[in-house]
């Protein structure tokens, strides 16, 4: 079973198997511990029946595609980032939020922060800022470098020659 956020529907539980006919692409998460795996799995199910939350999918529209453009680091303050009801929720934002509590990284924001000497010019630590969760796109997963993405036709043994094409 999987758990997804539908427009009609809400946050709903549904088999694999109505997938099976679309183009799907699985972003596993590298290194989750079994007890965060089943921490993360909780979080969703504890939010079986919320509404689609159609307000953040507004808002990430606008921080995505600003109009007028607008630079990155002002375009959060002018979001209302969602309906801010947490018995509501899309998708990507779902998933940030049922990660963050485990402190496992999506996509997070990195600064560099000199450490050490300051005649050493490679000495940097990374610092890792977890953004906020209505900021999250499907994208931001499969672009993670914490996740692997997994696509079902190739782990099934895709062959590019058993291919019907039209003549």
């Amino acid at each position: 079973m999987l758990i997804e956020a539908d427009v009609r529907e809400g946050v709903r539980a549904v088999p694999l198997s109505e997938y099976v006919p679309m183009h799907t692409r699985i972003c596993r998460p590298v290194g989750l511990t079994g007890e965060d795996a089943a921490a993360v799995i909780a979080y969703g199910m504890a939010h079986l029946g919320d509404q689609y939350d159609l307000e953040n999918m507004i808002d990430l529209a606008r921080y995505l595609l600003p109009m007028p453009p607008v630079p990155a680091r002002l375009r959060r303050r002018m979001i209302a980032l969602g309906s801010g009801d947490p018995t509501r929720a899309i998708c990507s934002t779902l998933i940030a939020q049922a990660f963050q509590p485990v402190h496992f990284p999506v996509l997070p924001e990195v600064s560099r922060v000199k450490t050490g000497d300051p005649a050493c010019d490679r000495c940097y630590e990374d610092i890792l800022r977890i953004r906020h969760h209505s900021l999250f796109a499907p994208r931001d997963f499969d672009v993670s470098p914490y996740f692997n993405v997994v696509k079902p036709t190739i782990e099934a043994g895709f062959d590019y020659r058993a291919l019907q094409w039209e003549s």
